[in-house]
């Protein structure tokens, strides 16, 4: 786990962001020499033995370049036609460039389902882990041409911070036309101070961020800074570093004072609380008394049957759920029984399950190990025992 900069040089897997203002221009295209170089630096680091996938944009802003929509406001099926267009260009450009290295690429197209469904997830998971074990570099982008924008993650910034979530790395590497964050806007601010390391990213740090500055890029230093938050929350560091210097990756892992490094907070335990809390899109609600509210929010215990008094939605075995005690959500888990089990058992005692169901696979509804407080935007696991 990253809690210096001079742990960095012992990075083991690295994810890095690369954004559409860096990727694209509003008259050639795609940026060759920038993707080059990127494909040079990490044929670098995996010489050394750092495994590395990449996160970028540009398919939109190439489709746009192709199309001469550059100067327009697009539709959704206008953004999935460019997508559609620009993805393929994208893709020759990042398989030429790693060529050069003996380096294959390979494609994945993401939506937010593919991370919200558990056995999506860990397919996606395992994907990524067979392309690490085969040296080949996996090349993350939006799956641009069927995403609405119910499934939309809102900007790579945040998929850069769920992939590095999804393939266990130990660090986010953000690129971008900045090389950190600064106290001030240092364009208007010539005085202002980058922050070199942040332990802790409070609500300071996120008023200290301006709009996206790009006509292509939809992720300014606020979508940076919630990433970073993201992915610290899962027990993963990030850095922002100007994607426009030529050294700066090297010497961020190098443990050189480059751009700014957001420390981890978490551990590989919250990283599963952490996509339970924040990932999972919940399929129901269990509604509980105030009895099964204390059990869980003062003893740290299982949702028990007993606790349960209205069940919401349709939902499987496994999937998320909201625990809401009156009117707050006071938990999200994986539940242990379908909706319509649930409301067969909601109330009865843990014994009855067997004779209510015909069967009995849990004595809890919700085990402890799947369960995750909620508190004022955090999450908390519950580790003792079951009550």
């Amino acid at each position: 786990m990253i809690r210096s900069r001079s742990d960095l040089i012992k990075a083991r897997r690295i994810v890095i962001k690369i954004g559409s203002s860096l990727l694209a221009d509003e008259e050639v295209g795609i940026r060759q020499e920038v993707i080059d170089h990127l494909a040079e630096e990490i044929a670098g680091l995996m010489g050394r033995g750092t495994q590395v996938a990449v996160v970028t944009s540009g398919s939109v802003a190439l489709g746009r370049v192709r199309l001469d929509w550059v100067n327009r406001e697009l539709s959704v099926h206008e953004k999935q036609a460019a997508a559609a267009i620009g993805q393929p260009k994208l893709m020759r450009a990042y398989g030429r460039a790693f060529e050069r290295h003996g380096l294959s690429v390979a494609q994945m197209l993401l939506t937010k389902d593919d991370l919200r469904h558990r056995r999506r997830y860990l397919n996606a998971s395992n994907t990524g882990e067979t392309l690490f074990s085969s040296g080949v570099v996996p090349v993350v982008n939006e799956n641009d041409t069927v995403v609405v924008e119910e499934i939309k993650f809102g900007d790579n910034d945040n998929l850069g911070a769920l992939v590095s979530l999804m393939i266990d790395a130990d660090l986010l590497v953000m690129l971008t036309d900045v090389d950190g964050l600064y106290e001030a806007n240092p364009v208007i601010d010539g005085q202002a101070k980058r922050i070199g390391i942040v332990e802790t990213l409070g609500r300071e740090h996120l008023a200290m961020a301006g709009d996206s500055g790009s006509s292509f890029g939809t992720g300014g230093m606020a979508s940076k800074l919630k990433a970073a938050r993201i992915a610290s929350k899962g027990g993963v560091a990030s850095a922002i570093i100007s994607g426009r210097k030529l050294d700066s990756l090297h010497r961020l892992l190098m443990g050189e004072d480059e751009g700014t490094l957001f420390l981890c907070s978490g551990n590989r335990q919250a990283r599963r609380s952490h996509w339970i809390a924040d990932v999972l899109q919940p399929a129901g609600i269990l509604h509980i008394d105030a009895g099964a509210a204390r059990a869980l929010l003062n003893q740290g215990g299982s949702l028990l049957p007993v606790g349960v008094t209205t069940v919401d939605g349709v939902f499987d075995k496994g999937d998320c759920v909201e625990v809401m005690s009156e009117s707050a959500v006071i938990a999200r888990g994986l539940v242990n029984y379908s909706a319509e089990d649930m409301r067969r058992i909601k109330g009865c005692s843990s014994a009855e399950i067997e004779s209510i169901l015909g069967y009995r696979d849990f004595s809890s509804v919700v085990h402890r190990d799947n369960l995750v407080m909620m508190s004022e935007g955090t999450i908390s696991e519950v580790k003792t025992e079951e009550s």
